[in-house]
């Protein structure tokens, strides 16, 4: 297949108002790729843009029985040609999957866009590009990661050698979010697959095209049938729900809300398969008086609106120190009035539409309880009218808030869309009690220019991840995830390969 370039993948048709964004030709048929064969299924559902309301494609759902064949598949390629690679023969093949992603590489933007509504350079330098990264910097790691090794000398005068081998975990049901959806697919994919274990795979029923050219990618690349397995559907009755009760799973990976988090949990009890989960935040962002003002300012934008909110390590809760809280809130309105709105590849478009309607309804809901609960509205709370074909779709204005108590509902609750509030603080141990008051643990933001402070402050926050005067980027070999509702356990590299590895100790007499 030759690699479209970006404006075909688009089909972009000029109307009045602006270009319409369409799925690549060969992704608007969206099938399941199950033992190295596209599969269609007798049950469909539409792909729906939330730019403006069209069907963007068709996409067979799959039935219990389909993600049996999945499941079954996996374990022969694990049993089977894959389980006798050697970890070098498994990256070359994980190397090459990326190389069809780079040939391919606006095709993915392409379906990235389309049915998340991103704007474009996001696409192109983060999801694309993240994709990418994932994969290589796993099969990279997987060759090097050695096992523990220890000589002990008994009491007795026995010498024992002790060395740990990695083995695969088996087969892994992965469940993929549709805010980032490449992104976190790869994340999931290439520490798995490194380690020897096989996959079924199931993306968001909201944005299933990118995982559709990536299992495209992973047959053109030459992957042996079983070890990548895609299914389509949803949670409950459907394809989510089959594969994390299927007896065969051995593990499951999830990345989601907490409530379905709880409910996977429920469903692989029985078993006692290993979970690893990256639910939702409700994170807190600490602005002291010394901080790099207009920096500061830059760095709450975006780690409160970024894709539209729609990222489970933003900032919906602003904490500022009282000397500069009103000329925080006022910058902050001014620099939020001027973010542009609209289609994804218009120049300096920050944001595009939210995932859905359904989702808009909720965040919606939350604009309106704000209110109920006494928020002022600083800027936002409301839907931004275009006059053309977006007015269809799923966008919201940024919003922010002022005046909530900490135990209103907006301010415990994850709302996943684009919005903070700012509440002022007096003192530092203050601020760190009511960062922690949560039932989340993902991520916090310390903006400072008191480097002990930072060092501080950082320490007492009850959360995976602390960027101080910075938000999202980090070393993908370093740790990532929460606690409490915020999910288990970490993922990042040597932390995602323990996950996905069964870990023997090997003893020795000498």
């Amino acid at each position: 297949m030759e690699t479209a370039t970006f404006n075909q993948c688009m089909e972009t048709v000029m109307t009045e108002s602006q270009a319409r964004f369409r799925l690549p030709e060969s992704v608007r048929n969206m099938r399941n790729y199950v033992d190295g064969q596209f599969v269609e299924t007798g049950k469909t559902f539409e792909d729906v843009s939330p730019l403006d309301g069209r069907v963007l494609g068709t996409v067979h759902e799959a039935n219990p029985e389909l993600v049996d064949h999945a499941v079954n598949a996996a374990r022969n390629a694990l049993e089977g040609p894959w389980g006798r690679m050697s970890v070098q023969e498994r990256a070359q093949l994980l190397y090459k999957v990326t190389d069809v992603i780079e040939r391919r590489f606006d095709e993915f933007v392409a379906a990235e866009v389309a049915d998340t509504g991103r704007p474009l350079e996001q696409a192109r330098t983060l999801d694309v590009y993240r994709g990418i990264a994932n994969l290589r910097t796993f099969a990279d790691l997987g060759k090097v990661a050695n096992g523990e090794y220890f000589e002990t000398r008994l009491a007795n005068g026995q010498e024992l050698m002790n060395y740990t081998v990695r083995k695969p975990l088996g087969v892994i049901a992965s469940i993929c979010p549709w805010n980032l959806p490449l992104l976190s697919m790869t994340w999931k994919a290439g520490p798995a697959l490194i380690c020897g274990n096989t996959m079924v795979v199931k993306p968001s029923e909201e944005t299933p095209a990118s995982a559709t050219l990536l299992a495209e990618a992973f047959d053109e690349a030459g992957v042996p049938p079983g070890v990548f397995n895609l299914v389509h559907g949803f949670g409950p009755d459907s394809a989510g729900e089959a594969m994390t009760r299927h007896p065969g799973i051995d593990a499951v990976t999830f990345t989601g809300e907490s409530r379905t988090g709880s409910a996977i949990m429920k469903a692989v009890a029985e078993g006692v398969k290993d979970i690893s989960f990256e639910l939702g935040g409700k994170n807190g962002a600490v602005v002291f008086a010394d901080c790099d003002f207009n920096a500061t300012v830059e760095g709450i934008v975006k780690s409160s609106f970024t894709n539209s909110g729609q990222v489970c390590l933003c900032s919906e809760r602003v904490y500022v120190e009282r000397p500069i809280f009103d000329k925080f809130v006022a910058a902050l309105k001014v620099k939020t009035k001027e973010l542009k709105i609209g289609w994804p590849d218009e120049s300096s478009v920050f944001m595009g539409p939210l995932i859905s309607h359904e989702h808009r309804d909720k965040v919606l809901s939350y604009y309106r309880l704000a209110v109920q609960e006494g928020a002022t509205v600083v800027t936002g709370g409301g839907v931004p009218t275009f006059g053309d074909e977006r007015d269809k779709g799923a966008f919201v204005q940024p919003t922010i808030w002022t005046g909530l108590h900490d135990s209103a509902r907006c301010m415990r609750e994850e709302v996943f869309g684009p919005v903070c509030h700012i509440s002022p603080f007096d003192t530092e141990e203050e601020v760190i009690t009511r960062v922690n008051d949560t039932a989340y643990g993902l991520a916090g933001c310390v903006w400072t220019t008191n480097l002990q402070r930072a060092h501080r402050v950082s320490r007492q926050l009850h959360v995976g991840i602390v960027w101080v005067n910075t938000w999202f980027s980090r070393d993908l070999r370093t740790p990532f995830g929460g606690s409490r509702l915020s999910g288990i356990g970490r993922e990042g590299g040597r932390h995602s390969l323990d996950f996905y590895s069964e870990t023997t100790n090997i003893c020795l007499a000498l």
